[in-house]
């Protein structure tokens, strides 16, 4: 993309909730990691909320996670940004990569997909039947990008070298749903590089995404930030802890037991009389004694859910 974003020196992250259910203790874990790896910096920490779907969101909730974000002592800086009210900037994205002659309409069902005998990193790969596929055919149904085998491999700070061949191990992937919706991976990407985002903290759940995040970043013009993937908190049934398995909401009336179990999830280590402190005496030691070298890599375990 014919883009003048520079490359940005100072350190930015950001915490990019969805409004699909209240923060639990695995958004808390997420929460804290992208914190306190920012504030330890004296970088800026940024709050977006990813509502892309209009279906998928509960009414109230946005509100609700701001204010147990605050009631947790977690202080952010800039204004919130909410993706449904940036569904224009989504598209002008698009337009480019149409311009380049990337983006083809498919019109497949789940289960063609599903059915694919192609597996990748993810399970089935979509096989390209719509690939011959013109948007000037004004065909309707999704929006994908066709990749290329080139080698997409970056650093995580945590995790180490990741290497994917796009075409091989991902496929061509969904930008713009065939309802209009735009697709979580263009959406970040979009967003990181208008908000200036250097660091991208998030659970290890979403490694894999990585790889097709930096291939829009590359062809739109975009920076790419660096990355850390945090360990997943996973319930008593090895299931990451989501709205989706039922984690119990945060209670933000007694919060310092819960901000203590995250920062040791982490890997640190808080003295135990740390619990009985106010909310600004625990995030100044924590800020203070934060070591992100000190993060288990692959580490698993149950909550109380």
């Amino acid at each position: 993309m014919a883009n003048s974003l520079p490359i940005f020196p100072a350190y930015c992250g950001r915490f990019a909730p969805s409004p699909t259910g209240p923060l639990h203790f695995g958004s808390l874990v997420a929460a804290v990691g992208s914190y306190l790896e920012a504030k330890s910096r004296q970088g800026k920490w940024m709050v977006r909320i990813e509502n892309l779907d209009p279906t998928r969101e509960i009414a109230g909730v946005s509100g609700k996670i701001l204010n147990t974000l605050q009631a947790l002592g977690m202080e952010w800086d800039g204004e919130i940004v909410y993706q449904k009210q940036r569904y224009k900037t989504y598209q002008a994205a698009l337009a480019v990569l149409e311009r380049q002659h990337l983006i083809y309409p498919c019109v497949c069902s789940r289960k063609e997909i599903a059915d694919s005998t192609i597996t990748g990193i993810d399970g089935p790969i979509y096989p390209g039947t719509c690939r011959g596929r013109s948007l000037h055919d004004k065909c309707p149904g999704a929006r994908r990008i066709r990749t290329d085998d080139r080698l997409i491999q970056f650093k995580d700070s945590l995790q180490g070298l990741v290497l994917h061949r796009l075409h091989s191990d991902i496929g061509d992937f969904v930008l713009r749903r065939a309802d209009g919706v735009f697709a979580y991976q263009l959406a970040v990407v979009v967003d990181d590089a208008e908000q200036r985002v250097t660091h991208v903290v998030r659970g290890k759940d979403l490694l894999n995404s990585t790889s097709r995040q930096i291939y829009l970043q590359q062809l739109l013009g975009y920076p790419t930030p660096s990355y850390l993937h945090l360990p997943v908190v996973v319930n008593a049934q090895g299931e990451k802890l989501s709205k989706q398995t039922c984690a119990t909401p945060l209670d933000v009336s007694d919060p310092m037991p819960q901000l203590m179990m995250a920062i040791r999830f982490l890997g640190q280590a808080p003295p135990v009389e740390l619990i009985g402190s106010d909310i600004s005496s625990f995030w100044k030691w924590a800020t203070e004694n934060w070591k992100p070298g000190s993060i288990p890599e692959n580490k698993e375990t149950s909550s109380r859910n």
